[in-house]
């Protein structure tokens, strides 16, 4: 694979996955901008080390939440590096993977289903609006929106936040509908209990080994598993790949 001369922009990127799908990227040559909302020192020091691997880029600030904050970061992207290639949506709100005290569907309040939809389907949407007038123009792009396997297999019932990476799911099969005729691909790539995550921070160890027992594979994720799916979508190997989602969980998911 190689990425020389693409622009990528990954959101959440300063640490976890999108610090892994970054650091990827820029191993094989690409210009990389790492989004973050509060760790601007992580940003830097990924940057850093995309940099030491070869690679280009640049840290920065916007809360994807926002869509005035989005725009002015695309544009700022689009003048700068002259284009955006290749958009990773990983950014969501802030979530624990714990079982023990995870929220039931009688104690959700609306308002803790709108924070997660907001982070991650209002996230990716304001990002794809601002990013897709430039993939028109440039007649090809990719766009590669981070979900999860619960949403195939809620092996543990998080209701807010598998139900707005489910909204995300359908969201990004409808741009895949629309703006094929344009050259743009839109995939998504299914995460499981990823280890060296922050939202896995938590998680007790019965409940990762419950998981790992039904896995094939026989462990957890880990960050550059998922990389290596969105590099795999990215690339010229995913030229024809589009309104799929890829489940990157050893397994525990087969459809």
């Amino acid at each position: 694979m190689d990425f020389r001369n693409k622009v990528v922009l990954v959101t959440g990127a300063s640490r976890g996955i999108g610090a892994a799908v970054a650091l990827a990227f820029g191993a094989l040559g690409a210009v990389v901008v790492v989004n973050y909302l509060h760790s601007g020192k992580l940003a830097e020091e990924v940057v850093s080390r995309i940099r030491e691997s070869g690679g280009d880029g640049a840290a920065m600030q916007a809360d994807v939440t926002n869509g005035d904050e989005v725009q002015r970061m695309v544009a700022a992207i689009a003048d700068g590096f002259g284009g955006i290639d290749i958009v990773v949506n990983n950014a969501l709100s802030q979530y624990s993977f714990n079982p023990k005290t995870r929220q039931t569907a009688w104690s959700l309040d609306w308002a803790d289903y709108q924070r997660q939809l907001d982070g991650s389907l209002g996230g990716a949407f304001h990002i794809c609006k601002a990013v897709i007038p430039i993939m028109k123009q440039q007649g090809e792009g990719r766009i590669i929106n981070i979900v999860t396997n619960l949403i195939d297999f809620p092996v543990v019932p998080y209701h807010d936040y598998t139900t707005a990476k489910a909204a995300l799911l359908g969201y990004s099969r409808n741009l895949a509908a629309e703006l094929g005729a344009f050259g743009i691909n839109v995939n998504c790539v299914a995460a499981g209990l990823t280890q060296g995550a922050d939202s896995s921070r938590e998680t007790p160890e019965d409940a990762r080994e419950a998981i790992i027992r039904l896995t094939p594979l026989g462990r957890l994720a880990v960050p550059k598993d998922i990389a290596g799916g969105v590099l795999m979508l990215a690339s010229d190997w995913g030229s024809f790949i589009t309104g799929q989602c890829l489940r990157v969980d050893g397994g525990l998911v087969m459809v």
